[in-house]
């Protein structure tokens, strides 16, 4: 089960939050509960891939730090400004100014380096389908990322490498292609590459 699988199983679009991936399971399970359907051995094999499924969502997708509820920008602004407003007399150095909520650009931020973080876990760990399956989830989360893109391609190229090294050269030879189209611009990758299909055998 790969992880566009997971995604489907659960209803979900490729490159979903940690979020809806939890209320999804929680939604499914419920369904197909074996306690609530004692004789359905059906329902009974679902319920089993769907927990499967989330468990290895668990592993690639980073759950994400969510912005208070309770405060909008808008309303946080205006508490702001009520609050100073309130002791005119106070000098700056006294004057107590509350923090804005964070913004979604700077939560997507949080994790697109917390994402970076057990990326690079996963490759040093040698984990490498996860560590594939984690920046792909990034990368549709933020398609317009060019540091997300640069990561997407190293991390496969990372991956034909290792699979040079296992003797599975037809799949070496498919990420390192990968890695190109992903990131085609990359000179430094491009030499890389080529270099590494030169261990292969054949020309890129």
């Amino acid at each position: 089960m790969d992880i566009g699988d997971c995604y489907r199983l659960l209803g979900l679009r490729s490159g979903a939050s940690f979020a809806e991936i939890k209320a999804s399971y929680r939604r499914l399970v419920q369904k197909y509960h074996p306690d609530i359907n004692p004789d359905d051995e059906k329902s009974k094999e679902k319920f089993i891939a769907l927990t499967e499924a989330y468990k290895f969502l668990q592993t690639v997708v980073p759950q994400e730090e969510i912005a208070p509820k309770s405060i909008n920008s808008s309303a946080a602004s205006a508490f702001v400004s009520n609050y100073t407003e309130a002791e005119p007399q106070e000098s700056a150095s006294t004057t107590t100014v509350m923090p804005h909520p964070p913004t979604v650009e700077d939560i997507e931020q949080r994790l697109k380096w917390k994402t970076y973080e057990q990326l690079q876990r996963f490759l040093q760990e040698k984990r490498f389908p996860q560590a594939i399956a984690l920046v792909e989830a990034l990368a549709a989360r933020l398609p317009e990322d060019i540091e997300v893109r640069q990561w997407q391609a190293i991390a496969y190229q990372i991956w034909g490498r290792a699979l040079i090294a296992a003797k599975q050269l037809p799949k070496a030879r498919i990420y390192l292609k990968k890695a190109i189209k992903t990131d085609p611009h990359n000179k430094a990758l491009l030499i890389e590459v080529q270099r590494d299909f030169e261990h292969l055998g054949i020309k890129f």
